[in-house]
C-alpha cells in the first residue's frame, strides 16, 4: 500500500495551514489499527488537506492513495474515506460559475475540475463496495456512486437490485437517498425514479423506508406525493414509535413485495441515450462531506470529527431510529413552499409523546417560520408548550426559537412568562469569557413588549456586570419599561470612564435612549465629556444618540453640542449636529455641518449626513439639488438615503419613488427602508408601480430576506415589519401621496 508515496514532493505543496509535508503521515494514519489515530487522521484531512471543501495540489495528489485505502478490506473505517473521496470529487462547476471566475480563482477552479475528473475516473470501485462486509462502507458507497459515477442508469439499477438483499436498515435508507440524488442530478431519470419511490412509499414494510421514499419523492418528484401526505407521514411516525426497528426487517420490496412490485427488473430501466448521460442537468449543489465514519464502537478523540461524533452520539442516545429527524428534514425541504402541509406535520410532531421527536420539531419549526410566511399561531402555541417540559434541551430549544419570532411569539406569551417566573436564576446567562447576556426567555418576552419581562430586566440591572443586551430589551418594551429609567441612570453614573467604559455604558445608554429619559442628561453628558481614548468614538456616538432622543429635555447639552459641530466634515460633527437639531431646533447651526458631511469621502458619513438632512425637512430645501445628484451614485444604500432625504426636504415624490423602486428590485435587503418611506408618503395610488411592487411582496410566501445556508437573528422581525409597512402604505395612513 502507498507505493510511491515518498516519491511525491509533498513539501513543495501547501494545504490550508502551510507546507503539505505532513500529508503522508495523515494518509498512513487513515490505515492505522488504532481507532483514535484513524479519527485524528481523518480530522486532519478535512481540516487541512480538504479544508472547508477546498481542493489544493496536495488534495489531488492524495486521490490515488485514498482509492488504495477504500479497496483494502484490511483497513477499518473505510466508509469515512469513501465520504472524503465523495466530497473531494463531488464539486459541480456549472456554466454560471465558470462565467464568474476571476483570475485569482482560476487555479482553484482547475483543481476542482481535476479532482472531479480523477475521482470520477475511479468511481467504478464503488460498485464493488456496495456489497462490502463493512456496513459503514455500504452506508457511504451509494451516495458516492450517485454523486460521482458517469453512468447514472447503471447506478440506479444497482441501487434497486441491492435494496431487497441489504440487511441493514440505515444502509437501505442510504440506497433510497442515493436514488433521489441520481434523479436530481440527471433530470431525465426523475420520472422513473419517482415511480419507484412512489411504490416504495406505498408498499415497503418498514415505516422508516416508506418515510425515506416519501422524503426523496418530495425532493425529486414532488408531484408524486400522495395528497394526504401529512396524515401518511404522521402515521409512519406513530408506527416507528410503536414498533422497534429490526436490522432484518426487509421492508424493501424483496421477498415480501407483491408480484410485479417494487423489486428491480432488467426491463424496467430506461435505455441509455443522450437524455440520460451524466451531463444532463447536474442540479444538486448539496455538500456531500460527512463526519459520520464507520459503524463500530465510538472512540472519543479530541478532534473536530471526534467532538462532532460525540455530540451526535449524545443527541441520538436511546433513539430507536436516529435517522428519522434527517428524513423529516429532507421531506420538509422537498415540500418547500407547501407551508400548510409543513405546519400541520410539525404540529403533529410537537404533540408526539417522544421528546426527541419534539426537539426535532421545535428546531424545524424555527427553520420553517424563518424562511416562509404563514399563519403560525397554532404552531407557536405548541412550541410554547414545550417550555414547561422537564427535559432541559427541549425547553431550551423552544426558548431559542421563540426568541427569534418577536411579535409572532404572542401565542406563547403566557408560557414564556410562566417559565420566567419559575426560574429567576436563569434570567441572565454568564459565560467563561465576555459579558453576561439575557436568557432567550427574557428576550422573547421583552420582544413581545410584555410587562412581565420587566422584573427580569430590573434584576439584571442590579448585577455587578450589566447584561450586554439589556438596552435592546428595554427598547422593545418601550414605555412599559419606564420604571427602569432610574436604575439605568444610577448605574450609568457609577461607570468608571476607563478603557472598559464602552462595554459597561453602552447597554445603559441604549436603554435610556429607548425610554427618551431626558432626566438622565447630566449622566449622559458626563460620559460624553469623559469618553476615554479606547473606543471613545463609539461611546460618544452612543451618548449623542441618547441626547438626541431626549430632545429639548437635554437643553443643558447645547453648549457641548455646539462645540462638537465646529469640526465639519467628520462623523462626530454630523452626529453632534443631529443631536443639536433634536435638542434645540437650530437649523442654521446644523445645516452647514450637514452639507459639509454630504461631501465626505466616506460613503458612511455621506449617508449619515443625508439622513440627518432629511430630519430637517423643508428647512433643508436648499440641499435638494445636491441630494438629487446622489440618485445616480454607485453605492445603492447612499442612493436610497439620498432619495428619502430628497422627498423629506422637497416633498417631491415622482423622482424619489422611481429611485426607491429601482433599489427595491436591485437589493432585497433595502426593502424595509424603502417601505418605511412609502408608508410615510401614502396613500400609494392604486395601479401605480409602487402599488404593484407592494402587492407583489404581500402575496409572496417566501420571506424577502430568507437565505439558503444562513440566517440572521432578526430576519423574521424585519420581514414581518416589511409586510406591515406594505399594508400601511397601501391603505394610506401616511402624510402625503405617491403617484
Amino acid at each position: 500500500m502507498f507505493s510511491g508515496i515518498d516519491e511525491v514532493d509533498w513539501a513543495s505543496m501547501e494545504h490550508a495551514y502551510g507546507p503539505a509535508d505532513d500529508v503522508p503521515e495523515l494518509l498512513r494514519g487513515l490505515a492505522s489499527a488504532d481507532p483514535a489515530e484513524r479519527e485524528a487522521a481523518l480530522d486532519g484531512m478535512y481540516g487541512a488537506v480538504h479544508h472547508q471543501g477546498d481542493v489544493y495540489a496536495c488534495t489531488l495528489a492524495c486521490i490515488p492513495f485514498l482509492f488504495e485505502l477504500v479497496v483494502d478490506p484490511g483497513v477499518q473505517d473505510r466508509g469515512g474515506v469513501v465520504e472524503l473521496l465523495t466530497s473531494i470529487g463531488g464539486f459541480d462547476l456549472d456554466e454560471d460559475d465558470e462565467a464568474e471566475i476571476d483570475e485569482d480563482e482560476i487555479e482553484g477552479a482547475a483543481n476542482y475540475a481535476m479532482a472531479a475528473a480523477a475521482v470520477t475516473a475511479g468511481a467504478g470501485v464503488f460498485f464493488e463496495l456496495i456489497a462490502d462486509e463493512d456496513p459503514g462502507v455500504r452506508l457511504a458507497a451509494p451516495l458516492a456512486l450517485a454523486t460521482l459515477h458517469r453512468h447514472p442508469v447503471r447506478v440506479l439499477a444497482l441501487l434497486r437490485e441491492r435494496l431487497p438483499v441489504e440487511p441493514d436498515e440505515e444502509v437501505r435508507l442510504a440506497l433510497v437517498e442515493a436514488a433521489g440524488r441520481v434523479a436530481l442530478r440527471h433530470r431525465p431519470l426523475a420520472e422513473r425514479v419517482g415511480k419507484w419511490l412512489g411504490l416504495l412509499a406505498e408498499r415497503a414494510d418498514s415505516p422508516g423506508l416508506r418515510l425515506a421514499a416519501l422524503a426523496q419523492l418530495a425532493r425529486c418528484s414532488p408531484d408524486g406525493l400522495p395528497g394526504d401526505v401529512v396524515p401518511v407521514v404522521a402515521g409512519l411516525l406513530r408506527e416507528m414509535r410503536s414498533v422497534p426497528e429490526e436490522s432484518g426487517d426487509r421492508g424493501d420490496g424483496g421477498e415480501h413485495a407483491p408480484p410485479g412490485g417494487i423489486a428491480a427488473r432488467e426491463d424496467d430501466e430506461p435505455e441509455p441515450g443522450p437524455d440520460t448521460t451524466p451531463d444532463a442537468e447536474p442540479v444538486d449543489p448539496e455538500p456531500v462531506a460527512s463526519v459520520e465514519t464507520g459503524r463500530g464502537e465510538h472512540v472519543a478523540t479530541p478532534t473536530l470529527v471526534g467532538q462532532l461524533r460525540s455530540l451526535s452520539a449524545q443527541e441520538n442516545a436511546g433513539r430507536g431510529a436516529p435517522w428519522a429527524a434527517d428524513l423529516l428534514r429532507t421531506l420538509h425541504v422537498g415540500l418547500d413552499d407547501r407551508v400548510g402541509d409543513r405546519t400541520a406535520l410539525l404540529a403533529d410532531q410537537l404533540r408526539s409523546p417522544d421528546r426527541r421527536q419534539r426537539i426535532d420539531a421545535v428546531r424545524m419549526s424555527g427553520g420553517l417560520i424563518r424562511a416562509w410566511r404563514g399563519p403560525y399561531e397554532e404552531l407557536v402555541a405548541l412550541v410554547g408548550e414545550q417550555l414547561s417540559d422537564p427535559e432541559p434541551r427541549l425547553a431550551e430549544a423552544a426558548s431559542h426559537v421563540l426568541e427569534e419570532l418577536f411579535g409572532l411569539a404572542a401565542p406563547a406569551a403566557d408560557a414564556l412568562a410562566a417559565r420566567l417566573a419559575a426560574d429567576p436564576g436563569s434570567w441572565v446567562k454568564t459565560w467563561a469569557s465576555g459579558p453576561p447576556g439575557l436568557s432567550s426567555t427574557v428576550k422573547a418576552l421583552a420582544r413581545l413588549g410584555d410587562a412581565r419581562a420587566v422584573p427580569a430586566l430590573a434584576g439584571a440591572l442590579e448585577l455587578p456586570q450589566v447584561a450586554h443586551d439589556v438596552g435592546f430589551a428595554v427598547g422593545h418594551l418601550g414605555e412599559t419599561a419606564r420604571p427602569l429609567a432610574g436604575t439605568l441612570r444610577r448605574r450609568l453614573a457609577e461607570i468608571e470612564l476607563d478603557e472598559g467604559a464602552y462595554d459597561r455604558a453602552s447597554p445603559l445608554l441604549a436603554g435610556l435612549t429607548a425610554l427618551r429619559a431626558g432626566e438622565a442628561a447630566p449622566e449622559v453628558l458626563r460620559v460624553l465629556r469623559g469618553a476615554p481614548e479606547y473606543r471613545g468614538e463609539w461611546l460618544r456616538t452612543a451618548a449623542l444618540r441618547a441626547l438626541g432622543a431626549f430632545g429639548p429635555a437635554a437643553r443643558e447639552a447645547v453648549p457641548e453640542l455646539r462645540a462638537l459641530v465646529r469640526r465639519p466634515g467628520t462623523a462626530s460633527a454630523t452626529e453632534a449636529a443631529e443631536a443639536l437639531w433634536a435638542v434645540s431646533g437650530d437649523a442654521e447651526a446644523v445645516l452647514p455641518v450637514l452639507i459639509e458631511g454630504l461631501q465626505s469621502d466616506q460613503v458612511h458619513d455621506r449617508r449619515a449626513a443625508a439622513v440627518a438632512l432629511g430630519a430637517l425637512g423643508p428647512r433643508a430645501a436648499v440641499v435638494a439639488p445636491r441630494l438629487r445628484g446622489l440618485l445616480a451614485h454607485e453605492e445603492l444604500w447612499l442612493r436610497v438615503d439620498a432619495a428619502i432625504a430628497l422627498w423629506e426636504v422637497s416633498g417631491r415624490t415622482r423622482e424619489t419613488v422611481g429611485a426607491l423602486l429601482t433599489a427595491w428590485e436591485q437589493n432585497r435587503h433595502v426593502r424595509v427602508r424603502v417601505a418605511e418611506c412609502l408608508a410615510r408618503m401614502g396613500p400609494v395610488q392604486e395601479g401605480s408601480a409602487a402599488a404593484h411592487v407592494l402587492r407583489s411582496e404581500l402575496v409572496s410566501v417566501r420571506r424577502h430576506n430568507a437565505m439558503d445556508g444562513g440566517y440572521g437573528s432578526h430576519d423574521i422581525h424585519e420581514d414581518e415589519k416589511l409586510l406591515a409597512l406594505c399594508r400601511q402604505a397601501l391603505r394610506g395612513t401616511g402624510k402625503g401621496s405617491t403617484s
